[in-house]
């Protein structure tokens, strides 16, 4: 039911309490914000915490950082078996803001590139490719100027809430943070036969480094969640769907404890 309370000119317009997710197209899955809508603005935002957390190792390892969970638990996983999970997991982000962004041709672009890695797709096939999705996607002017400003987010409250990754790297907006996927991508698809032994501490899982966040006990995603409600508020709901893309929270991270191993 709505109420009435002021906006932030001091009217007196209705104000509707609702959920958004965790059942969303081209939405992170599974989760959850509770929202007070004046219009179609946010005048405050809640994270819905997951109801339950499961152990690390279990049958809910998140997919997109399963080299770094097993990298954490000892096994030997390569750097190029990493670079090509973590290029995946920002392609599988990039279609997803890309949809929200209203550019379905380039959305389908990203996700058939991730399901190319995700099947082994060696270099020489991906390379060439991602260079040209590159190209149109971060040279676009209307992307751009469709998103710039949008999602302000300074280095200080990055390192404030432990957010790293492409986020944390990245700062300022939307268009700073979609680069950024854009950039690791490219360095990551040139890195598919390193053979090195990936350290799960020094280099990044796809939401950031799997030790961040005070006090260190907690996965990327979750300094990403924390983000959330602060630059959503005083958002439409449209620019309020894009910073959700631009950040995309991993679910099966934020439903997991990170045991003392992942510290470092």
């Amino acid at each position: 039911m709505a109420e009435r309370g002021e906006d932030r000119d001091g009217l007196m317009l209705d104000r509707l309490h609702v959920s958004l997710g965790p059942f969303l197209a081209e939405w992170p899955a599974g989760l959850t914000l509770r929202v007070t809508l004046q219009g179609d603005v946010i005048q405050r935002a809640e994270l819905h915490a997951p109801p339950v957390e499961r152990p690390l190792g279990g049958p809910a390892d998140p997919f997109w950082s399963r080299p770094w969970v097993r990298a954490t638990a000892g096994e030997a996983v390569s750097v190029g078996e990493a670079a090509r999970r973590r290029a995946a997991a920002h392609l599988d982000s990039l279609g997803r803001l890309l949809a929200v962004a209203g550019w379905p041709a380039e959305a389908v672009t990203a996700r058939r590139l991730r399901d190319d890695l995700l099947e082994r797709a060696p270099t020489t096939a991906v390379l060439p490719r991602v260079s040209r999705f590159a190209r149109r996607v971060g040279r676009s002017r209307t992307l751009y100027w469709l998103t710039r400003g949008i999602g302000l987010l300074t280095a200080e409250d990055a390192r404030a809430v432990g957010a790293s990754g492409p986020a944390g790297r990245a700062g300022r907006d939307v268009p700073a943070r979609y680069r950024q996927w854009i950039t690791d991508v490219l360095a990551d698809v040139r890195r598919l036969d390193d053979i090195a032994l990936l350290d799960p501490v020094e280099q990044e899982s796809p939401r950031g480094r799997w030790d961040a966040g005070p006090p260190g006990q907690r996965p990327p995603s979750a300094a990403l969640a924390e983000l959330l409600p602060r630059l959503l508020e005083g958002t439409e709901l449209g620019a309020a769907r894009l910073i959700v893309a631009s950040l995309d929270p991993d679910p099966d991270e934020l439903a997991l404890s990170v045991p003392e191993a992942a510290r470092g």
